[in-house]
C-alpha cells in the first residue's frame, strides 16, 4: 500500500509565493530572488510529503502562475498574437502571457471546473502545431531525485488539455469540440516524447490528470480515449490515470481497457464509485482511493473513512493506494501556523500538511489494525463530536428559521 498526493498548495504557509511575485512584478527584487523562493517552497513541500510518510514526492504541480499555462508553454502552444518563439520564453514573457502587455491583453482566465481556482485557457489554432519544451518539468524531477525522494511527475492529460482550450480562428458555424479533437493526433506525439523522456530518467510512475472524464463528453471524445493512451504509453513507465470532482463510474469498463496501471477516483465527492470499482476495475491494477477531502479545511472522520476503505483493501491489498480526493491546491498549507484561532476551531482544522498526516494514519490502521492508531482515531472522533455539538456550528434557532422557509 502506498500514499501519495495529487498536488500540494504552492502559495506557501505564510503566502511566500504571493509576496515574492508581487515584489518581482513591481521590480523591487533582484531577478534571481523569485526562482530561489520557488525552489525553497518546492523543497519545503516535498519535505512535508516525506515527513508524512508519503511514498512519492509530486513533481510538476508547482507553478509560478498556473499549471495549464505551464503546459501551454511546454507544448509550444504559445498564442501567436504575442510574437514569442516557443522554447525561448523568458520569465518576463511567461508573465506577459498571464497578465498581458502594452500590445496584447492577457490570456483568458476561467474557473477550473467548479472550484474557485482559475486557469489560463490555452489559445489554439485549427492548424496548431505542437513541440516539446519540457526542461522545467525534467528539472523538477531532478530536484526531487537530488533530495533522495521518489518523484511522481504530474501532467494534465491530452483530452483535458484540449477540452479546456479554445480555438481562436474557428470558422463561422464550425463545431469547436470537433476542431479541438482534430488536434489530438498532433498533440499525442508530444506526450509520447515527454513520457519517453521521463522513462529515460527511470521514473516509475507518472500521474496523468483527466478530470474531463467526469463531464458529459461527446461520444467521439470518449471513443478517442483508448487510441490516445495506446499512442502515448511507454513499456517501462506506469501511468496513474487521475479523475476527480465527479463520478466516472459509467466509464469504468472503458477505463479498464486502457494501457494504464492505476486509476484514481474521487471517493469524497462520489463515494458510490467504490462499489463500481469493485466490479469493474481489475485487481491486478492499482486503485488510488481519494478519501481525504482536498477541497475543504476540516479534519476527516477517520473512522468512517476506514470503514469505507476496508472492503477496498480486502480486494486490492497492496495495490490500494491512499490519496486526497483531488490536488491539495485548494487548501491552505498548514493549520499549525494559525495561532490566532481559538482552540475549538483549531482542533477541527486540517490543512494540506495535516491531510497528509491523515493519510499516514489511515495506512497504518489498515496495515496494523485500528488498535495501532487508537490515539489518532480517538482524536478524530473527538474532533467530529465537538464540532457537531458546538454552539458555533449547531444553532437550533437558525435551523428552525431555515426550516420555516420551506
Amino acid at each position: 500500500m502506498k500514499t501519495h498526493t495529487l498536488g500540494f498548495p504552492r502559495i506557501g504557509a505564510h503566502r511566500e509565493l504571493k509576496f515574492a511575485l508581487e515584489r518581482h512584478w513591481r521590480g523591487e527584487s533582484q531577478p534571481e530572488v523569485l526562482p530561489q523562493v520557488a525552489q525553497d517552497l518546492r523543497t519545503r513541500h516535498w519535505l512535508a510529503q516525506r515527513h508524512a510518510g508519503l511514498d512519492f514526492a509530486t513533481a510538476g504541480d508547482f507553478s509560478l502562475y498556473d499549471v495549464m499555462l505551464d503546459h501551454t508553454v511546454m507544448f509550444g502552444a504559445v498564442p501567436a498574437r504575442f510574437g514569442f518563439t516557443p522554447g525561448r520564453l523568458s520569465l518576463s514573457h511567461y508573465f506577459e502571457l498571464a497578465r498581458g502587455n502594452a500590445a496584447q491583453g492577457a490570456m483568458e482566465m476561467t474557473k477550473w471546473f467548479d472550484t474557485n481556482y482559475h486557469y489560463l485557457v490555452p489559445e489554439l489554432s485549427v492548424n496548431q502545431q505542437f513541440s516539446l519544451h519540457a526542461q522545467p518539468l525534467l528539472d523538477a524531477v531532478r530536484e526531487v531525485e537530488h533530495r533522495s525522494f521518489t518523484p511522481k511527475p504530474v501532467l494534465i492529460g491530452p483530452l483535458t488539455f484540449l477540452w479546456l482550450s479554445k480555438i481562436r480562428d474557428l470558422p463561422p458555424g464550425a463545431d469547436e469540440a470537433q476542431a479541438k479533437l482534430a488536434l489530438l493526433p498532433r498533440l499525442l506525439p508530444v506526450y509520447a516524447q515527454l513520457l519517453k523522456a521521463l522513462e529515460a530518467r527511470a521514473v516509475s510512475w507518472v500521474q496523468i490528470d483527466e478530470p474531463v472524464l467526469a463531464l458529459d463528453l461527446p461520444d467521439a471524445w470518449l471513443q478517442s480515449l483508448k487510441g490516445a493512451y495506446d499512442a502515448i504509453a511507454q513499456p517501462h513507465l506506469q501511468l496513474m490515470l487521475t479523475t476527480y470532482f465527479e463520478s466516472v463510474e459509467r466509464h469504468l469498463p472503458l477505463l479498464a481497457t486502457l494501457p494504464v496501471q492505476g486509476l484514481h477516483l474521487d471517493l469524497v465527492r462520489s463515494p458510490q464509485q467504490a462499489a463500481a470499482a469493485l466490479k469493474h476495475w481489475p485487481r491486478n491494477k492499482v486503485l488510488s482511493a481519494g478519501v481525504i477531502d482536498g477541497r475543504n479545511i476540516w479534519r476527516a472522520d477517520l473512522r468512517a473513512v476506514l470503514a469505507q476503505l476496508k472492503p477496498l483493501h480486502a480486494h486490492w491489498g497492496h495495490r490500494l493506494w491512499l490519496a486526497p480526493s483531488c490536488s491539495l491546491l485548494h487548501c491552505p498549507v498548514d493549520a499549525s501556523v494559525e495561532l490566532r484561532l481559538n482552540d475549538p476551531v483549531r482542533g477541527w482544522l486540517a490543512f494540506a500538511v495535516q491531510k497528509l498526516g491523515e493519510l499516514g494514519t489511515l495506512k497504518r490502521a489498515l496495515l496494523d489494525g485500528d488498535a495501532a492508531e487508537a490515539k489518532a482515531l480517538g482524536a478524530s472522533d473527538a474532533a467530529q463530536t465537538t464540532r457537531r455539538l458546538s454552539p458555533q456550528v449547531n444553532q437550533p434557532a437558525v435551523r428552525a428559521r431555515v426550516a420555516a422557509l420551506a
